[in-house]
């Protein structure tokens, strides 16, 4: 790996978390080399890295089935048509119109939402929203099996007109697009009613790119709404995705407005989970803005006994005997959510030696097991050593599926102990992912010493990333010296 300005870099070690499924597997290979003893007091915070294979690059849903331009056409007259099909004008084209397109896809592309030789209309939308859409039954037929039962099957029923309230238009439109032209056009705020509509009517190709679109842009912030929407769409790729990005940024994902979006049950699923890496007074405090916004849904009065009504026994889930003393004594006995006999209870628990039986879950979440990534094989500790004297140094560095960085390990002075500032930060093409600002004790070994992010920053595979870093000595700074355990080509397929 080499810095911004070509150099060797010489002194990271990659903090990552991976999903529970990359963790047994890391199991497996922990016996067949030497396991660090310190690690069980990092915090539950890192993985192991996996090793980058060549692959293809992953593509958005909207290029799986890319537009193509038609050859030898008159441009104008075609966008000119595809506009009045958008727009749904009714215009009848001029005449040979099928002239101007050379293929077959193109041509029936041009009856995308076109009231020409239209034998059906669909009313879509809710009362009040609705849009009047022009359909052709074969078409319809060759694209869904639904839509086959429906103009062609043994019941089929001879409508002209069919309302469909509990499909949005914008979605109904996306599926009609692919089935009449073969392209998807998916957008954000769409794409959650375009995969319920690929659903219903049996589109297994345009489901697939929606789930593929939803994966490519999970995030902490919509983590938890996703959750709950492929539970219910029965999407178990999906669901797993979205369970790894909530168990490594648990705090962002239960902080986010997305999180009292939930339904009640994928709400006792997050409470449930053993692997969240969050503090319990977080938990605590997305649980009762989940509470306040559920109110507000069921029209009541956002009260302490409404919340607690609405969160009924999902409210024992919370784990509130592991939190710490301080948090639970400003945080959890005061919000007025509790009753007097369980603040005092669990007041008990934390200071009577017979500790009083409680309905709250007292055991501690397993959270995420901590792994590292070494970028060398070895140390050659008190040789080859180089000298560091403030500039920023960074490598580059890829993976093949997603994981998440959580701090970098950093080695210190062989002249003896020391502390240092070091200021981390993660970039992908020159935007800043996470940084910190922290201090850290190097005791004068050949170890390295943790530097972590506030939370950990989530990594896509086949991108590449910078790592960089800028260290201070804070009582010596003309005596930084760091291991350089040998040179940037011996070790590059680590990365």
């Amino acid at each position: 790996m080499v810095d911004e300005k070509g150099k060797n870099m010489k002194c990271l070690t990659f903090f990552l978390m991976l999903p529970e499924t990359v963790k047994n597997r890391s199991k497996k290979s922990s016996k067949k080399g030497n396991s660090n003893s310190s690690s069980s007091k990092l915090p539950p915070v890192c993985y192991e890295i996996i090793t980058l294979k060549t692959k293809k690059k992953k593509k958005m849903a909207a290029d799986i089935f890319p537009r193509k331009k038609p050859a030898n056409t008159n441009t104008t007259a075609v966008q000119q048509y595809h506009q009045q099909n958008l727009n749904n004008n009714n215009t009848i084209p001029a005449p040979n119109w099928q002239g101007l397109y050379p293929t077959i896809r193109e041509r029936n592309a041009v009856m995308f939402n076109n009231d020409l030789m239209a034998d059906v209309h669909f009313v879509v939308g809710p009362p009040g929203g609705t849009q009047r859409l022009p359909g052709h039954k074969y078409v319809l037929a060759v694209g869904s099996s639904v839509f086959h039962a429906m103009f062609y099957g043994e019941l089929a029923e001879d409508k002209d007109e069919i309302r469909i309230p509990d499909v949005e238009p914008a979605a109904f439109l996306a599926m009609l697009k692919y089935i009449y032209c073969d392209e998807i056009d998916l957008a954000a705020d769409t794409v959650l009613a375009t995969l319920y509509a690929a659903k219903k009517y049996i589109v297994p190709h345009l489901a697939r790119a929606c789930v593929n679109f939803l994966e490519t842009s999970l995030s902490a912030k919509n983590a938890c709404v996703l959750l709950s929407q492929s539970c219910l769409f029965e999407e178990p790729d999906l669901t797993q995705r979205c369970w790894e990005v909530i168990d490594a940024q648990a705090e962002l994902a239960l902080k986010s407005e997305g999180f009292c979006d939930i339904d009640f049950q994928t709400l006792e699923s997050i409470l449930r989970r053993e692997t969240l890496n969050a503090k319990e007074i977080v938990v605590f405090e997305a649980a009762l803005n989940w509470a306040e916004v559920e109110c507000q849904r069921q029209e009541l009065t956002a009260t302490i006994e409404n919340k607690r009504k609405v969160l009924g026994k999902a409210l024992y889930l919370i784990r509130i005997p592991t939190m710490a003393l301080d948090d639970f004594a400003n945080g959890a006995a005061q919000s007025g959510i509790l009753t007097l006999n369980e603040t005092n209870d669990i007041f008990l628990w934390y200071t009577a030696a017979k500790k009083p039986e409680l309905q709250f879950v007292s055991k501690p979440r397993k959270g995420l097991v901590p792994q590292r990534c070494h970028r060398f094989q070895s140390c050659a500790y008190r040789s080859n050593q180089w000298r560091y004297r403030g500039r920023c140094d960074s490598i580059q560095f890829a993976v093949d599926k997603r994981v998440f960085i959580a701090g970098f390990g950093l080695y210190g002075s062989s002249c003896g102990s020391a502390e240092y500032s070091a200021k981390i930060e993660l970039k992908r093409q020159g935007v800043i992912l996470g940084q910190n600002l922290s201090k850290y004790f190097s005791d004068g070994s050949s170890n390295t010493f943790p530097v972590w992010f506030e939370y950990p920053v989530q990594i896509e595979p086949d991108t590449f990333y910078t790592a960089s870093v800028i260290l201070d000595d804070v009582h010596n700074p003309d005596l930084l010296k760091f291991k350089q355990n040998g040179p940037w080509k011996t070790h590059r397929k680590r990365f």
